[in-house]
């Protein structure tokens, strides 16, 4: 066995004579003649110990954090970080596409989504050719791709990457999941700009960060380590003075709803018609005021919108009215999307996950003044329960009336999720019912509905689906409203 340093993303292809290298995986079942294979030590196996599997179908090319014992005819690849340089290696395998585009990376606890798609969404209607890839998937000119991860696994996001390259895009927003900083699947890719939206406390327990400290250091790498030009920053956020620390870029641009900034936003209200909500607020930048009409709720949308326009505006040098303009015929998918129903009722699905979120959801909700708010909610499975007695004490604290539901609830019980939610509620029973089956939780809160009332589902947003054991069902909140719309004579106008 052959063992070499590998320090740096370049491959020594030099030190490796007679081999064809096609392809790089970090599968060992998807090995041959032709790969390299990066062993990765995961949370359920060690690709450490799926080498010999590796060799047996023809690899003999491998990296690896410690020797391996393998023949002598296999060459490995000696690094101090598996994942790193697995990401590393994609890039210069797929030609480091990045250095030809402009990768616009944004990260914070909150506001991801919604920011890159409405940057992506102002950038394409004003000729800027934009690929989007995140938690709504992957998307650029009439591709739509689905994606396990906010940030894809490296060897997805590089091809992706050549491949919008190929399509003539050369600009991209993509969200930065502090998964993804802390599994390096952005090592390699050059930013053009970086943004942070905000900072709270989530991601943390066995299974993400081991503490705040630790998730709050993985956000602010993408200010430090990856030396972009333009940032742009959320000065309302008390994390980001920190966040600034060590941030190199040359152009740094600022928003804010509350005190003097390169993009501000004032006057921030409420708007109700008969087909949805929005929020109205004045944006004051260079000078120039200009009104505006989001189909999105909430302050912390107009956040969201500040942050868009300032880069659409400050680095694209999109004429701000223009991307105003851009922003108000903007709905997202799954983000505050409204389905009005004929008697005068509302439904709001939303991704709202967990309590901060959630209680920013219901806030904004409030100042709609709704006959009722009633909150259809579940927990995610195999996660911390202290996220499940937030969500549960918001819900209390700001809903009329909680439907607790099933969530994703992956290999644990429904119903043991939804106790302990339920728990947060203390003796207060007339304040949720408990439906496991989030189908007939659904129709359930549909058939109550009156004049002026709002029903929230939150928690699934965008996705087309519920994790149940380790199968992913189709399942569509839409399809369901509307197929109740269309079967239930209660709902005609009272």
């Amino acid at each position: 066995m052959r063992s070499y340093l590998l320090l740096g993303k370049h491959f020594p292809f030099d030190r490796i004579p007679d081999l064809e290298i096609m392809t790089l995986t970090d599968h060992s079942e998807k090995t041959n003649r032709e790969s390299v294979f990066v062993c990765i030590r995961g949370q359920r196996f060690d690709g450490h110990t799926l080498a010999p599997r590796a060799y047996e179908r023809g690899c003999r090319i491998f990296v690896a954090e410690e020797p391996l014992p393998l023949p002598e005819d296999a060459c490995v690849l000696v690094t101090p970080n598996s994942r790193k340089t697995l990401s590393e290696l994609a890039c210069t395998l797929w030609g480091d596409p990045s250095e030809k585009m402009h990768i616009i990376g944004i990260t914070g606890t909150k506001g991801k989504t919604t920011t890159a798609n409405m940057l992506a969404h102002i950038l394409n209607s004003v000729g800027v050719p934009t690929g989007y890839i995140g938690t709504n998937g992957i998307s650029y000119g009439a591709t739509q791709l689905q994606t396990a991860n906010t940030t894809p696994d490296p060897l997805t996001l590089q091809k992706t990457l050549a491949d919008m390259l190929r399509c003539g895009i050369r600009t991209v927003v993509m969200e930065v999941s502090s998964q993804g900083l802390m599994q390096h699947r952005v090592a390699g890719i050059q930013f053009g700009t970086v943004l942070f939206t905000n900072l709270y406390l989530d991601h943390v327990g066995t299974a993400e960060h081991p503490s705040f400290e630790h998730y709050r250091a993985t956000k602010h790498s993408l200010f430090t380590d990856f030396a972009s030009p333009n940032a742009v920053w959320n000065i309302d956020d008390p994390a980001t003075p920190m966040m600034r620390i060590g941030c190199t870029a040359l152009r740094n641009l600022t928003i804010s709803c509350a005190q003097e900034a390169d993009y501000l936003a004032q006057n921030t209200r409420p708007l109700r018609d008969a087909k949805g909500l929005y929020s109205l607020f004045r944006l004051i930048a260079e000078d120039k005021e200009m009104e505006c009409r989001l189909r999105l709720l909430g302050d912390h949308n107009v956040y969201n919108a500040l942050l868009a326009v300032a880069i659409a505006h400050g680095v694209f040098q999109v004429p701000l009215a223009l991307a105003v303009e851009s922003l108000e015929k903007l709905s997202i998918r799954g983000r505050a999307e409204c389905i009005s129903l004929p008697n005068g009722a509302l439904c709001v699905i939303d991704y709202a996950h967990n309590g901060e979120s959630l209680r920013h959801l219901l806030t904004s909700l409030r100042v709609y003044h709704p006959s009722r708010l009633i909150c259809l909610f579940g927990s995610v499975g195999e996660r911390t329960q202290v996220r499940r007695r937030e969500l549960g004490e918001v819900a209390r604290e700001l809903a009329d009336l909680s439907i607790l539901t099933s969530d994703n609830p992956g290999t644990e019980e429904p119903m043991q999720i939804i106790d302990e939610i339920a728990a947060a509620f203390g003796d207060n029973r007339k304040a949720y019912i408990k439906i496991p089956d989030r189908s007939d939780a659904i129709r359930c809160a549909i058939s109550m509905l009156t004049k002026d009332d709002i029903l929230v589902l939150a928690g699934k947003g965008h996705e087309e689906y519920q994790l149940i054991g380790r199968e992913k069902i189709p399942f569509s909140e839409r399809e369901i409203i509307l197929d109740t719309l269309d079967h239930d004579p209660i709902l005609l106008p009272k």
